[in-house]
């Protein structure tokens, strides 16, 4: 299963895939603690599909959509992001004060 492949699935069928990979891994680790797992190296590659759907799903929840170099031409790559979603960021960082740290010893005089 390629990211390419997932990312065209609507949300429920990567849902569904996502259960059926958890499903999956389930069995192969209960017939790997059973001794009747033959290639253990189908655990990671399950392990592998079920985090490539979830950056998928991750991907969609932050509305990164990826550009695919074949539709796209190569002048319209660059994408613009906003001016003042960063700059916001920034300022509310620095307006907030930081809390004064006291040594142990004071703190042992306090008491």
């Amino acid at each position: 299963m390629k990211v390419d492949e997932l990312r065209v699935l609507e949300a429920d069928e990567l849902g569904m895939r996502m259960r059926t990979a958890r499903r999956e891994l389930y069995e192969l680790r209960f017939k790997h603690a059973v001794g009747q797992l033959e290639n253990s190296s189908q655990i990671s590659k399950v392990r592998h599909d079920i985090a490539r759907i979830m950056t998928v799903l991750r991907e969609r929840d932050f509305g990164i959509v990826p550009v695919v170099e074949a539709e796209v031409p190569q002048q319209a790559v660059a994408v613009a992001e906003p001016e003042d979603s960063e700059p916001q960021a920034v300022e509310e960082a620095e307006e907030t004060p930081k809390p004064k740290r006291r040594s142990r010893a004071k703190k042992e005089d306090a008491k």
